[in-house]
This record gives structure tokens, sequence and C-alpha cells, in this order.
């Protein structure tokens, strides 16, 4: 009699666990350095009519200030989305955090134009690694189900810390001593924070190295070229209207209301971005394609009122043009960065927030560098008033550009 013998059974191999969702308070933690770096981008704006007045120089030197910090985020964005995509975004975050704190430095101890250059490039940089690398960590936290809570929460993060810099600086500068210097105090402990947070923010290093010139123009794949016009073409004037507001409202406001107080200049500052940030929440539910129409309409609308602020002197129509200002870089911004975190994989997802912010900026350092010589030469109302029908006509554009396209702007079922 023969044994009989059995195969011996094999355990079944265990059903891959997926891995456990970040918790929620870790993605708006990761917003947290973007915020801060922002709150330094344009804490100097309500400072600049004392900086005029100590060491005296002219509105254009003053646009051109404001332009170093556009030269320093370009050249920024040209290395820091693909280095990020490549070696990981703490090892890009954490060089501009130290950037913005240097900066803070010599903020707080600048006694001539030099010193406010130089500030504002390093400012520049640090912002321009902000928007590629830190908003691309915040997507990386947020996990692929949730990429749309994620660029609500960076975008929101980018605008509202872009705000709170400018009335910080006013209420400090009028309320405390030595206007100049203690809100880059105050700033540099928010930065000091922010570093600890990027020390303990749960990304991983990616783990291709990618190919391709390590320093280039930002771009994305193959395919989704015109997902990022679509995003430049509404963003681009949006992100203008604002930046004209803080390098020359402060301007505008003093002539309106003949007075310098900073408190006015940066709430004026902070209820654009408050617009810009609650604007990105009431809209987040409505599709891509409806979005960015609305931000091409606001900005377009915020152009048509700050030329019936210049020629009737109403600072009420001034306010209202920086609101719908706010709004229009908020769902432009917010409108592209959707559209690139639903198309882009993650190991572009930095190279391309960096496109898009090139596109943006670009237009937002040329405009008003020219307004600001313009208005030298032909006073403010002027250059104002050539300023809006501009950026009007490309606003106008932009909207028409969306409204023509379908396929690329249109959600997933």
């Amino acid at each position: 009699m023969s044994a009989t013998r059995t195969a011996p059974v094999q355990a079944a191999a265990p059903a891959p666990t997926r891995p456990a969702a970040t918790p929620l308070w870790w993605i708006w933690l990761a917003a947290w350095p973007v915020t801060a770096v922002f709150v330094l981008s344009n804490a100097a704006t309500p400072l600049y009519v004392l900086w005029q007045h100590d060491i005296g120089f002219s509105k254009g030197t003053l646009t051109v200030v404001f332009a170093f910090y556009i030269v320093g985020l370009i050249s920024s964005l040209l290395v820091s989305g693909v280095v990020s995509d490549r070696v990981g975004r703490k090892p890009v975050l954490l060089p501009a955090l130290a950037l913005g704190l240097a900066a803070c430095l010599i903020f707080g101890t600048a006694t001539s134009v030099a010193a406010l250059i130089v500030a504002r490039l390093f400012t520049g940089i640090a912002v321009g690694a902000a928007v590629s690398a830190g908003m691309a960590a915040v997507t990386d936290v947020a996990g692929p189900e949730r990429k749309r809570t994620a660029a609500l929460l960076a975008s929101c993060a980018m605008v509202f810390g872009a705000g709170l810099g400018p009335l910080l600086a006013g209420v400090l500068s009028e309320l405390a001593p030595a206007p100049t210097t203690t809100v880059f105090v105050v700033e540099a402990v928010v930065l000091a924070s922010a570093v600890l947070v990027v020390l303990r923010m749960p990304v991983r290093r990616p783990e291709s190295r990618g190919q391709g010139a390590w320093i280039r123009v930002p771009g994305v794949p193959r395919g989704n070229g015109r997902q990022l016009a679509l995003g430049i073409a509404v963003f681009a004037p949006g992100i203008t209207a604002t930046s004209f507001v803080l390098s020359l409202g402060p301007s505008l406001l003093s002539g309106l209301l003949g007075t310098t107080n900073r408190i006015v200049a940066g709430a004026m500052a902070f209820a654009m971005f408050l617009a810009a940030t609650g604007v990105q929440f009431a809209v987040r539910q409505l599709r891509r394609r409806t979005i960015l129409t609305a931000g091409a309409a606001a900005t377009t609308l915020s152009m048509v009122t700050l030329a019936v602020a210049v020629h009737t002197e109403a600072v009420a129509a001034l306010i209202l043009a920086a609101l719908l200002a706010g709004a229009g870089q908020g769902t432009g911004q917010l409108g592209g960065l959707s559209l690139l975190n639903a198309g882009i994989p993650p190991q572009r997802l930095a190279e391309a927030n960096a496109a898009l912010n090139v596109g943006g900026y670009l237009l937002a350092g040329l405009l008003p560098v020219s307004a600001g010589y313009l208005s030298d030469a032909v006073g403010l109302t002027s250059g104002a008033t050539v300023f809006a029908a501009v950026l009007l006509g490309l606003a106008v554009l932009g909207g028409l550009v969306v409204l023509a396209t379908r396929r690329e702007v249109t959600d997933p079922a």
C-alpha cells in the first residue's frame, strides 16, 4: 500500500496594503513654508515710502527695486523646479528659507538702494523655490487622492502670506519702534518656524533623477503644453495687476488721500490678497474652465476700475480695483495649478509649477516697471491709465483663449 502524498498548500500571498493617508493637518502644515516665504515677499511694500524719504529715490527706481525681486524669482525658477524634482523638496526649501532669513537681516539694516536690491533679490530666489518646490511638497504630502485640495491650499497659502506681509509691516511700522526693522524681526521668527516644519515634513526623495540639463527654462511633459498656456493666459494678467498695486498702490493712495499712513497701504494690500484667498474657497467646486474665465473677467474689471479711480480720484474705486485684482490672481492661480496637478506626474510637478510662475512673473516684472518710469515722465494718472489699458487687453485675450478651448480645461467625469 503506497502512501499518498499531497502537494503542500501554499498560503496566499497577502494583498498589498495601501499606505495610510496623511492626516489633513499635515497638508495644512506643509503649506506653512509657502505662507512664511510669501509674508516676506511683500513685507517691504508699505515701507518704501520711508526708504524713499530716508535714502531718496524716484518712482522709477522704486519699481526697479521691486523688479529685482522678479529677477531673483525667475532665476530661481530656472533651477529650483528641476532640482526639486530630482533631489527632493527639502534640499531646495531649506536653502531658500536660509536666504529668506538673510534678506530679513539686510532689509532690517538697509541704508542704501543697493541693500534694498540685494534683499529683494534674495527674497525673489526664496519665493521661486516656494512656488516650485514648496507647492509641489503640499501635493506630495496630500497624495494622489487629494490633488485638488492640495492645489487649493498651496494657492491660498501663497496669496494669504502675500497679503499678511504688508499688513504686518504697516501696523508694526506705525505702532512699534524701529519702523523699518521690527517687521523683519517678526518675519525671521516666522521663517525659523517654517524651517522646523520642512525638517519634519513627510516627503520622500524622488526615485528617479530625470534627464536633461539642471538649469533650463522650466517646462511640462509633451502633451501638457496647452494646459500650461491656458494657466499662464489668465494667471499672468492677474498677478501683474496685484504687482502694480503692490509697487505703486501706496503712491496712488498717498496722492488720493493726502496721507502716507502705512497701515492704510498695508491694509489695502492685505484686503487684496484676502480677496484672492476667499475667492478660491468660494469657487473651488466649480469647473476649471469656469474658474479661469472668472479670473480673466475679474482682472478685466479691475483695470476698468483702476482707470476710473485715477481719473476721478476716488479712493473707493481704487480699493475696489485692488480687490478685483486679488480675485483675478486668486482664480487664475487656482485654475492654473489645478490644471497642472491633474495632468502632470509628480516627478515633473515642481518644474511645471515653476513654468507657470515664470510665465506669470515675466509679465508682472515688465509692465509695472514700465508703468513706474512712464509715471515719472508723464504723471501717475497717465502712467496708470496706460498700464490699465494694456493689461485690460491682455486679460480679455486670456479669457477668450479659455472660452475657445474646451478639451484641455474639461474636468474629469
